[in-house]
């Protein structure tokens, strides 16, 4: 069985348990907090996030654990610039910021966004994301090669992986290299064993059980691979597909076992989670609206580089802010709807706009 499953349900029934400690960010996010992140007793440390596969994948729509990417829309839009949009930011500022990505997304400058326009955006803000990953991937790589000899064996990975973890790095190398039992508790060792399989999935033929830098990329980042992102694809089916068809239908992807929400604020929150899956799988995920998700369907809304989907993408982010409804974005519709492209609320959006722009 999958770890993601094993975590997806287990954190779903304790999430009554979880409800007061987690309640503000059911509010933030409109929807259940991530359950894979709520598994961990501990903060992840940052040495951790460097070996272990994440979660969460920039400019990708679903995460690993099945959930909605929340962040989707201010991650293609904004791409590395996505930091310096923060909460507390002084408004002017990130106005002025804003004006700016509005005029280099509007390449022919006619002070309108187009979804062509906003479709060669998405592709670029992409392009960004991975090349971020790219030099992530490299740090990590040579935290993960001791030896420096440009590949990286299981032994050496989980042996780094389970130092993260707090176990002694030189005790388990030296039962790793003994072949002797190394005492891991269930959840350890089922992280590992997911892991594992993940890890000769990466291995490109002819395999070799090694992995150099370009396949370890494919470990950690299944979105620049074809072959990893079709494995990414597989789990998620298998942790959310009921019957076994290795197809998903609607009630696959909005299901959570019953009596996991008790009380009426959550319940709210529950719906809203829903009400937004709902709306993704009939009008995006769907592509022939046949009721019915197909592995290949998953995998073309899962890849990042597919320019039909970014298209599509820019044609639904155009639509929430389109009030005049000519099917483009001008300045004032972008500032308005700030938080939507950004995730920070402008106050006085329309000051002083024309004399900026």
């Amino acid at each position: 069985m999958a770890i993601w499953r094993k975590m997806w349900r287990r954190n779903l029934l304790s999430l009554s348990l979880l409800v007061c400690l987690l309640l503000h960010t059911w509010i933030v996010n409109a929807r259940p907090a991530n359950m894979s992140a709520a598994k961990e007793k501990t903060p992840v440390s940052k040495d951790e996030n460097e070996i272990l596969p994440p979660d969460h994948l920039n400019g990708v729509k679903m995460e690993m654990d099945g959930h909605l990417n929340k962040d989707f829309h201010q991650e293609v839009f904004l791409g590395k610039d996505m930091e310096e949009f923060e909460e507390d930011s002084e408004p002017r500022r990130n106005r002025k910021k804003l004006i700016e990505i509005f005029t280099k997304v509007d390449l022919n400058k006619d002070r309108s966004i187009s979804a062509k326009e906003m479709q060669r955006w998405i592709m670029e803000k992409t392009a960004e994301h991975f090349q971020e990953a790219t030099m992530e991937n490299k740090n990590s790589f040579h935290a993960v090669d001791p030896d420096g000899d440009g590949h990286v064996t299981w032994d050496e990975y989980r042996i780094k992986f389970l130092a993260s973890k707090g176990f002694n790095e030189k005790e388990m190398a030296e039962k790793i290299k003994n072949n002797e039992d190394l005492k891991l508790d269930d959840d350890t060792q089922d992280v590992l064993e997911s892991l594992k399989d993940r890890w000769f999935q990466a291995d490109n033929p002819p395999g070799d059980q090694l992995l150099n830098e370009e396949e370890f990329l494919s470990f950690l980042h299944p979105e620049h691979s074809r072959g990893m992102l079709k494995y990414m694809v597989k789990e998620i089916v298998r942790d959310l597909d009921q019957d076994s068809d290795k197809k998903l239908t609607l009630s696959e992807f909005i299901s959570l076992p019953t009596g996991t929400v008790e009380n009426q604020q959550a319940q709210e929150i529950d719906d809203d989670w829903v009400r937004e899956r709902k709306k993704e799988f009939e009008e995006i995920m769907d592509a022939n609206h046949d009721g019915i998700v197909t592995m290949e369907e998953l995998e073309e809304y899962m890849d990042p580089m597919n320019e039909h989907n970014a298209l599509n993408e820019a044609k639904q982010m155009i639509a929430v802010a389109d009030e005049n409804q000519n099917r483009n974005l001008e300045l004032d519709e972008i500032l308005k709807y700030s938080e939507y492209f950004t995730g920070s609320k402008l106050m006085d959006y329309a000051r002083n706009v024309h004399e900026e722009f």
